[in-house]
């Protein structure tokens, strides 16, 4: 900068007020420096801005399968918001080993971030609060355990509830609930929902229906197996996540059992049948957790809500509709 300010024949100040586009610049200063830069070749040296502010010009954003099309919409709409405040998008992905989680956040912070927005899949976070005391850090779709923050996430509990209960009104009092990670929030209140909208109906929960842990093609056969397998098997299912129920209709004989989702997806409309979700936004929910970011760097003082839950709704295909004699 101070090359280009030399050439120029103007202030250091000057050339950084060009680069940032400042308005109150004046057009002939402003188009003499510019092609100073281009003679030089100007680019700006981030690691000193770095240095020199603290923190980088970038905000990270940890989902535990960025392939899973909930958490790469996430990512997108927080990056559209970056983009939109001169920010980059850093996107990690942290898996579904809870071990792993710590040193691949870690990681990231060490990056003096503007701010971290995480899907974590650990089951402690208190490791975090040195961390949230210097970089503004929001949590999307699963809370964080141990640890007081900002969170995004929508009503599990109604969602669970309200996919149940609308097999139970089709007429299945047999339904499965095949699951992920049990420990997230999500999991558990998706499962307490489930359970409430059982015994609201008089249906007593049957924890030889219940298939945790089911995330890859291999699991996902053995739960299906067993539970086509029982003297009094189930005629629907209600899988947890997007991620279950793209693995789940994959397993399914054709038409065997009823099926609703948590979670829609690319092409669920399309399968046959057309798959039945509860509808979630996760748009909305990386733009939120994305803005929070900024309102926290903006205004580090402000008293802000913790934790905001997002309503979910049901979206009805056909594959609710098959009832098994």
């Amino acid at each position: 900068m101070r090359d280009v300010a030399k050439h120029a024949g103007v202030s250091a100040k000057t050339v950084s007020r060009v680069f940032n586009d400042d308005p109150h610049v004046l057009p002939e200063t402003r188009a003499h420096v510019e092609r100073v830069m281009r003679e030089l070749n100007y680019v700006p040296n981030v690691l000193a801005t770095t240095f020199r502010s603290g923190r980088t010009s970038a905000v990270g954003v940890a989902v535990p399968d960025i392939v899973d099309p909930f958490f790469a919409a996430i990512a997108r709409a927080v990056d559209g918001v970056a983009r939109e405040r001169g920010v980059a998008t850093l996107v990690t992905n942290l898996g579904n080993e809870p071990a792993r989680e710590r040193g691949i956040i870690e990681s990231l912070l060490s990056r003096r971030l503007a701010g971290l927005i995480v899907a974590p899949v650990g089951a402690d976070h208190s490791w975090l609060k040195r961390w949230t005391e210097s970089t503004p850090m929001v949590f999307v779709d699963r809370a964080p355990v141990n640890l007081s923050a900002d969170m995004f996430a929508d009503n599990d509990e109604a969602g669970g509830h309200l996919a149940t209960r609308h097999l139970i009104e089709h007429g299945h009092r047999r339904i499965a609930y095949v699951g992920d990670t049990m420990h997230l929030s999500t999991e558990v209140n998706r499962l307490a929902g489930y359970r409430r909208a059982l015994t609201e109906a008089g249906i007593e929960p049957d924890d030889a229906l219940l298939a945790p842990y089911v995330r890859d093609r291999v699991s996902t056969e053995a739960a299906i197996s067993r539970l086509l397998g029982l003297a009094d098997r189930p005629t629907a299912v209600f899988s947890s996540n997007a991620r279950s129920s793209m693995l789940v209709v994959h397993a399914l004989p054709a038409n065997e059992l009823a099926v609703v989702g948590f979670g829609d997806f690319p092409l669920a409309d399309m399968l046959h049948p057309a798959l039945t979700v509860v509808d979630q936004d996760p748009g909305q929910i990386g733009r939120l957790a994305a803005r929070r970011v900024f309102e926290r760097v903006d205004h580090p003082k402000r008293r802000l809500r913790r934790t905001t839950v997002l309503d979910v709704t049901l979206i009805e295909r056909e594959s609710c509709k098959i009832i098994q004699p």
